[in-house]
């Protein structure tokens, strides 16, 4: 807070792992609902509601300043998260450079975002997906352009969020970092609230101005930081093992490698 002069809305753990796991073991929310990590999430989501109760939130990016400092995991236990409290929610991989939210939810990014933007036939109806959450879809990135920024600044863009708004409660869309490209602040002035993701341990102070001086000179709201990725020895006692307790251990087991995880199931396209 006093590097970002920005209120931290959430303080989350470190997952353990590697990159050979199946990445939905990185969906808290929903694979371990019981789980301090799940709770965060939860409080995180509780947090973004009060930070904006005069104004309620339809539209929020989820960004970093720099690369790996877990937006997309973010973006995505926030969508599960929100649409566990009975919000209809629409979560948008707008990361049209390093898509991800495809491999969390094991969902098909065939056809996605990209063609409802350059095709006139695509609808959100048609291409957003159906995850193993009731109040959940996910619209994945389609085809990578060679233009992104270009695509995300068209009036078509515009339109597109305005469709997706009317379509569900809320829509949180996952960006790409806001040092790297632009993307994440044209994006950034098209939405209600921006929550800026910055990892424990990980993000230099430097980046983090960086990042907050992009948002500030389009104007964007930025409602808060989610500080990612802090040790346990940080945040308290819990220990990797304390995640497998209760309901989550009789359904998937104590050892996550051995777990066996009931993959979302994707509704057949019109």
């Amino acid at each position: 807070e006093e590097a970002a002069q920005l209120p931290t809305l959430g303080a989350i753990i470190r997952m353990q792992g590697d990159d050979k796991r199946n990445p939905i073991y990185r969906l808290a929310t929903h694979v371990f609902p019981q789980s301090p990590v799940a709770e965060a999430y939860r409080s995180l989501r509780t947090n973004l509601e009060f930070s904006s109760v005069d104004m309620p939130i339809r539209r929020l990016l989820v960004t970093s300043s720099i690369p790996g400092e877990g937006k997309t995991t973010t973006a995505c236990n926030l969508a599960v998260a929100f649409a566990q409290a009975g919000r209809r929610t629409l979560l948008v991989d707008a990361d049209l450079r390093k898509p991800g939210v495809h491999k969390l939810f094991d969902v098909p990014n065939d056809e996605g975002l990209t063609d409802i933007l350059r095709r006139e036939d695509a609808s959100v109806h048609q291409l957003a997906q159906k995850v193993d959450e009731a109040n959940l879809r996910v619209l994945t990135t389609g085809s990578l352009p060679p233009n992104p920024a270009e695509l995300l600044g068209s009036k078509r863009m515009q339109a597109v969020m305005d469709e997706l708004s009317g379509y569900v409660d809320l829509v949180i869309i996952d960006s790409p970092p806001l040092q790297a490209v632009t993307d994440a602040a044209i994006l950034s002035s098209m939405v209600d609230g921006t929550l800026l993701v910055v990892a424990s341990g990980r993000t230099r102070r430097g980046s983090l101005r960086a990042g907050q001086g992009v948002l500030a000179r389009v104007g964007a709201n930025v409602l808060g930081v989610a500080l990612n990725r802090i040790s346990t020895r940080n945040y308290g006692s819990y220990s990797y093992q304390s995640y497998y307790y209760g309901s989550d251990a009789a359904r998937f087991g104590k050892d996550p490698g051995q777990a066996q995880v009931q993959m979302p199931e994707v509704e057949p396209r019109a």
